[in-house]
């Protein structure tokens, strides 16, 4: 195994609609799924398509959608020897996605706020800690010192952007972010026209790593340590649906570093694979 990946699983009940409702509005719906969902499933499951050997650390409970999603992640090849069970429920979420492609979600945390990162075990040959920010603050700096420890690079996808402190930017090689988070980062309503400023202001509070912007349909800006800000255009497809493309994004972007691929040419790899997940039906 030489990825790790460290984050949430939530069993995905996905509905589709004309429209996100307004408050108190009730719509009828097209049809629905229930699925492997998550930030850090989802991410591990595409990190495993684009390559990668992965391991999975996280929790989930003693109910049906625990077992389904164990299921699922042993049959893609994830190595669960790392996945706790507690007593409780596990993780979900409720996601509506619209006839465009857009998408609004409620994530329910249930066992995965108990994740015990003290137990956790980096095997000799992980070269890469990939986590999200769907779990406790202190899931981060427990594991990126046990990263570091083992010379293993800490990629942190910090989704949702909460809690967030400025020593937390320290630990990382590699922040991914969307608009929203890194606005919330940031500190403003939003990252205004100008994203590549956006990314300076990320990178003086993340001096040590790569800082890469997702933009959606907008393209991905990005740079490195010491290095200018990059902007890499998106690959214009026909959107189907958006709901996981940024962990499609993420995945493929971890397993292609593990690969050897440059910043530049794992950026373009994710933006492909994103954009082929937008444009099939699920």
């Amino acid at each position: 195994m030489n990825l790790l990946v460290v984050g949430a699983l939530h069993w995905d009940v996905v509905v589709r609609a004309p429209q996100l409702p307004k408050l108190d509005e009730t719509l009828r719906g097209r049809d629905v799924n229930y699925q492997l969902g998550g930030k850090g499933g989802n991410q591990a499951i595409a990190a495993i398509k684009a390559g990668a050997q992965v391991g999975f650390a996280g929790r989930i409970g003693a109910d049906q959608a625990g077992t389904a999603m164990r299921t699922l992640l042993m049959k893609a090849g994830v190595d669960l020897a790392q996945l706790q069970q507690g007593t409780g429920a596990s993780g979900m979420s409720v996601a509506i996605v619209t006839e465009n492609g857009e998408y609004g979600a409620v994530i329910v945390s249930a066992e995965n706020h108990d994740y015990d990162p003290l137990v956790l075990e980096l095997p000799a040959e992980c070269a890469m800690v990939l986590l999200q920010n769907e779990m406790r603050p202190d899931i981060l700096r427990t594991c990126a010192a046990a990263a570091h420890k083992r010379g293993a690079k800490v990629v942190w996808n910090a989704a949702p952007a909460k809690d967030i402190s400025p020593s937390d930017l320290e630990l990382v090689d590699t922040l991914i972010i969307n608009r929203v988070e890194a606005a919330d980062i940031l500190g403003h309503d939003d990252i205004g026209s100008d994203p590549a400023s956006a990314v300076v202001l990320l990178a003086e509070l993340a001096p040590k790593a790569e800082v890469i912007l997702t933009l959606g349909g907008d393209g991905v800006v990005f740079t490195a340590p010491g290095q200018f800000c990059e902007i890499q255009p998106a690959q214009p497809v026909k959107v189907i649906s958006t709901h996981g493309a940024g962990d499609v994004f993420v995945g493929t972007f971890a397993a292609s570093r593990l690969r050897g691929l440059s910043l530049s040419k794992a950026i373009a790899a994710g933006q492909q694979a994103a954009a082929v997940h937008i444009s099939q039906s699920r």
